[in-house]
């Protein structure tokens, strides 16, 4: 006596699944998290990496920007703002405003500072906030650490961390 499973398999010529288990299922589900799991932190760590290179680049132009204006006034200053370099709506790869302030007329306690609390630049101030969207004058505090900052009159662009 065949059952209908045997006629099917002599009929086609291959055995009959009924689908995977529930077991197998689950097991296929956990090793698809586990890789997702590993994926996920490595590839957000890559693109806030991007960011911070888009924002290093950003910088680099507004300061090509800075130095065009200077010379088109034959050295006598900065621009007054963004505004006068038709970049007044830029904003960095978090979507906030780069931050910008000519030494010259600056506020006291609003130019930025390194670790021994010396200005970073005697020319003037360019940085985004970073992701936090937060900043404070001196480096060392915890909210400037993840900013993109202009040091040393240009010669440093990059995470306020590593400078």
């Amino acid at each position: 006596m065949h059952s209908d499973a045997d006629q099917h398999e002599a009929q086609n010529g291959s055995p009959v699944s009924d689908g995977f288990t529930l077991l197998e299922l689950c097991i296929v589900l956990g090793i698809i998290s586990i890789l997702a799991s590993l994926a996920i932190p490595a590839m957000q760590h890559y693109i806030y990496r991007a960011q911070i290179g888009r924002a290093v680049a950003e910088i680099r132009m507004l300061e090509k920007k800075m130095t065009i204006f200077y010379n088109e006034t034959e050295g006598s200053s900065y621009p007054p703002s963004l505004n006068a370099i038709d970049e007044a709506g830029i904003t960095d790869p978090w979507g906030n405003p780069y931050r910008y302030q000519p030494i010259s007329g600056a506020i006291p306690g609003q130019v930025r500072k390194d670790r021994f609390l010396v200005p970073l630049n005697s020319d003037y101030d360019l940085y985004s906030v970073g992701r936090d969207g937060k900043s404070q004058p001196p480096l060392t505090a915890a909210a400037s650490r993840d900013d993109i900052v202009r040091a040393n009159n240009g010669e440093f662009v990059g995470l306020a961390q590593h400078f």
